[in-house]
């Protein structure tokens, strides 16, 4: 472990020659990408120097303590050395997760897809409920949501909503929503009173760059419709809406949100873009199933990954066995006990592996 973090150190300090240097500081691609390197490695090489001064002050306090010494600098050596040592395992223990491979999409934006599934209207209500519980959470982040695609059912819920949440990191603590949501209450439109189980999906997918997806024009196929709204009204008579086809993998996305076509289909291409990009992904991945089976947040979207229980006001994720009875904060979008604990599952089982 030493060796990885002291070859990480001497990294940083190359990388501050390299920042240095004036062919890198006029040249605007290095210097994004070498400054977004330190950055990354920045919070490991503080934390190891914090490690290595604070063994270093433990060796030199124990060698106090075979010299010769009065009775009360003895006890106040003593005690110095206690204290130092209390600091060295918590720094151990969090050097080794800042070790942990970062994944390369944690700093990007998200494109997050609601559905209504199991449950007819109940189930579109509650898609609403999620779309809400996430733009709240949002606006704690300090990240900004623009929905790209809705089909509201005209009650308040949602048949289908695909959002973007732009924010440094959005992808780190969103991509562990990925999955089946299932909720269990009554319905307002029940008079009986009889509690009913509803599902909505949810796909988090990485907003993918230019560069990492290579879509060519030709590939893909361009219709374009007039806009509807709920029951089939026409909302207006141009054609704005824009669906895209990808032709080589079948990918499909409409857009109609926009009064302006042109508008519609760049938002369409953002989708379609992350859309193949997590198809590539996943498909790569598929070649390493036990890295996927033991990572809390890739997950198949068709699990059941948690419970939302009204009656009980209780939230229960089943992948890692947490039960919360906060279910009416959780849905304003207080949602850092859930998400955290997520993070923290899925750190301590990659740190698993690596010490295999």
């Amino acid at each position: 472990m030493f060796d990885r973090l002291q070859a990480v150190e001497d990294r940083y300090e190359k990388l501050n020659e390299l920042l240095s240097d004036p062919e890198i500081v006029n040249d605007p691609k290095k210097l994004r990408e070498y400054s977004k390197e330190q950055s990354d490695i920045q919070e490991t090489v503080e934390v190891y120097r914090q490690y290595k001064d604070v063994t270093q002050q433990f060796k030199e306090a124990k060698a106090m303590l075979d010299e010769k010494l009065d009775a009360d600098m003895r006890e106040m050596v003593k005690e110095e050395v206690s204290e130092l040592e209390e600091q060295i395992e918590p720094l151990e223990e969090k050097l080794k997760f800042l070790l942990i491979p970062k994944d390369p999409n944690d700093d990007k934006n998200v494109i997050m897809e609601v559905r209504g599934a199991a449950g007819g209207d109940e189930a579109a209500l509650f898609a609403g409920d999620l779309y809400r519980m996430y733009s709240r959470y949002a606006e704690t982040q300090g990240w900004k949501i623009e929905i790209m695609e809705s089909n509201s059912t005209g009650v308040g819920g949602y048949k289908e909503i695909i959002f973007m949440i732009n924010g440094s990191g959005a992808y780190s603590k969103m991509k562990y929503e990925n999955g089946a949501h299932r909720v269990q209450r009554v319905p307002e439109t029940e008079s009986g009173g009889r509690i009913h189980t509803s599902t909505a999906t949810v796909a988090c997918l990485p907003e993918a760059e230019e560069v990492e997806v290579d879509i060519h024009e030709k590939d893909i196929r361009v219709d374009t419709f007039a806009s509807s709204g709920p029951g089939g009204q026409s909302v207006n008579t141009t054609m704005s809406a824009v669906r895209l086809t990808h032709v080589p993998t079948g990918v499909v996305v409409s857009c109609q949100d926009e009064k302006s076509q042109i508008k519609n289909k760049e938002k369409a291409m953002k989708v379609l873009r992350a859309r193949i990009y997590d198809k590539f992904q996943r498909e790569a991945q598929a070649e390493y199933d036990a890295n996927r089976k033991s990572a809390v947040g890739t997950g198949d979207r068709s699990e059941r990954i948690r419970t939302y229980n009204f009656p009980q006001n209780r939230v229960t994720d089943h992948r890692i066995g947490l039960t919360i009875q906060k279910l009416d904060q959780i849905l304003e979008g207080k949602m850092d006990d859930v998400i955290n604990a997520l993070i923290l599952e899925d750190q301590s089982k990659k740190l698993e592996r690596m010490e295999e």
